[in-house]
């Protein structure tokens, strides 16, 4: 089979294999996030965080939540870096902004954060500092999970089909898992354009 034939049956499976009704909970536990007027945090790393920054725009334009990702402010990020260290840059920018628990953290990640591992611990740090908080702590996460797995309160789990694509599924359901999200029912309260124009 060629590497592309291999891939695409691979995210196939991964389809498949995904928990649905943990899907479900997290459109519900989002819409009641909107509901009580709270705020949603997303948090990633690399590819993920690029990720963070569509998903905002889909949360706020289509879905009616107000959605944050720290990663889009590149200048606080580089500074918080710099001046404070890489590990603690999300915790003290969930400080900054008064997250209460109202608000929901979000994170997309491969792993999840292990701070064991020394594996994205400023994933770990701001779930801790969200934990402390009394924020909800909600994923979309790659392997096993990791430190978000262990300590979400709705974590979505991409299942593993082939550990040398690992990263790539991951970061690819995260979007594929988000998009399902933003035209939940429970949730999508704008149709898209393209959408919305075939209606008329």
């Amino acid at each position: 089979m060629s590497h592309a034939t291999t891939f695409f049956e691979q995210a196939g499976r991964i389809c498949a294999a995904l928990d649905h009704d943990a899907i479900e909970r997290l459109a519900l536990a989002l819409a009641a996030l909107r509901e009580r007027n709270g705020r949603l945090f997303i948090l990633g790393v690399g590819g993920s965080a690029a990720n963070c920054s569509h998903a905002v725009n889909d949360f706020r334009k289509l879905c009616g939540i107000e959605a944050y990702a720290p990663t889009d402010n590149v200048a606080e990020l580089t500074a918080r870096t710099n001046d404070e260290g890489w590990e603690t840059v999300f915790a003290g920018w969930l400080r900054v902004s008064r997250a209460r628990e109202t608000d929901a953290l979000l994170i997309f990640s491969v792993g999840g954060g292990s701070a064991e591992r020394n594996v994205s611990v400023n994933l770990v740090r701001a779930i801790d500092e969200a934990r402390s908080r009394g924020l909800k702590i909600f994923g979309i996460v790659g392997r096993d999970g990791g430190y978000t797995k262990q300590q979400g309160d709705e974590v979505i789990v991409i299942p593993t089909v082939d550990p040398a694509h690992v990263t790539p599924h991951s970061e690819a359901f995260q979007a594929v898992v988000w998009h399902c999200l933003a035209c939940h029912p429970a949730l999508m309260v704008q149709a898209n354009k393209w959408e919305g124009l075939a209606q008329r």
